[in-house]
């Protein structure tokens, strides 16, 4: 028994891995180990050396039980200790920075014009960059045919019987387009929406243009609609001023000059005075909606069963390139930056919020 004893210690103090451990374990204590096989033998004993064996053979059973457990949490840390190494990174090392991105440019400009808005009561709304015929040229007094059609150069959809939803769900059938303006959204809110209301909506636009320092065949636009009860170019001049001292500080100014647009009467266009440049800037159009604009969007409703809304109302509108103001504010002297996908470019711009 002493000899079996030291056998089984020796051999399981020298198991290498657990495979070697569990076939210790069944050499000793498995169904036909060495140890079990004894204990079987103890019923052809007589009664007193039967109890002194018995007792002799389960003192040895705990004693390997022991020492396997005892060799088992060794290995196991053993193995432990081997993977942290192999695993193991030194910590004193400089850090590698990873570029974790940050917004684009347009997006910080359009969001800064948003938010100036929304704090003036305005409410941001989008509509699709494909856009009908419709939305984008009939309802804003610019018939087929019409001259102030040759103000935009216009991407069409090839191939006919194309349709989009419209404000309300309805579909609509026509000819269709990549917007050329973020114009439509005043017709499409309007149709699903009654008087009072203040919206700005920035958004994509695209024309057929020849690019150059200053020009893009995509840019982007926040456009302003605010329509109810006695508004006037009061309010209108009201807005683009709030806008200036936004952007510019009390130093700014604003200034108005009469100009054409088919869907606006009368129309001007906007500059806003520069204090650090020293210059008049150019942003953008504006004017009183136009009365058949309002007239086109009661027929809309009409025909969708609703009842008119925009009789006796009056209302302005304003639209002006992101794109520009970004310019100025980040001292880009070439439009064609925003979208050439450079690095090198667009990294100036992380941490910017």
């Amino acid at each position: 028994m002493r000899e079996l004893e030291q056998e089984a210690l020796a051999a399981i103090q020298e198991a290498q891995d657990l495979e070697a451990l569990k076939a210790l374990r069944a050499r000793y204590l498995g169904k036909k180990g060495l140890l079990t096989q004894e204990m079987k033998a103890l019923a052809s004993l007589p009664l007193e050396e039967r109890k002194a064996k018995g007792q002799a053979l389960n003192a040895l059973k705990d004693a390997i039980e022991k020492a396997l457990e005892e060799r088992e949490k060794a290995l196991v840390e053993e193995e432990l200790k081997r993977a942290l190494e192999r695993e193991r990174q030194d910590v004193s090392l400089p850090g590698v920075e990873v570029f974790s991105g940050g917004l684009h440019p347009i997006t910080l400009m359009e969001r800064e014009l948003v938010e100036i808005f929304r704090s003036l009561g305005y409410q941001a709304v989008e509509g699709p960059e494909v856009e009908s015929e419709f939305f984008n040229f009939d309802a804003l007094n610019i018939p087929e045919h019409h001259p102030a059609r040759d103000m935009w150069d216009t991407f069409w959809l090839e191939g006919e019987g194309h349709s989009l939803p419209g404000p309300l769900g309805e579909e609509v059938r026509g000819r269709l387009l990549l917007r050329t303006h973020t114009s439509p959204m005043q017709v499409r809110y309007m149709v699903a929406h009654t008087p009072p209301f203040r919206i700005v909506v920035p958004g994509r636009v695209f024309r057929f243009e020849q690019t150059d320092a200053t020009h893009e065949a995509v840019f982007h636009q926040l456009e302003g609609l605010v329509v109810g009860e006695g508004i006037t170019m009061a309010h209108l001049k009201g807005a683009i001023y709030e806008l200036a001292q936004a952007l510019y500080g009390p130093e700014s100014r604003v200034r108005f000059q009469p100009v054409y647009f088919p869907f606006v009467e009368p129309g001007a266009q906007f500059a806003i005075w520069w204090p650090e440049g020293r210059k008049w800037l150019e942003l953008g159009g504006a004017g009183m909606v136009h009365p058949k604009v309002f007239q086109a969007v009661d027929e809309y409703r009409g025909a969708l069963g609703l009842p008119p809304a925009y009789q006796g109302v009056t209302g302005f509108a304003f639209g002006l390139g992101v794109e520009r103001l970004a310019m100025l504010r980040y001292n880009i002297p070439d439009i064609r930056y925003f979208f050439g996908g450079r690095l090198k470019f667009l990294e100036q711009f992380r941490g910017i919020l």
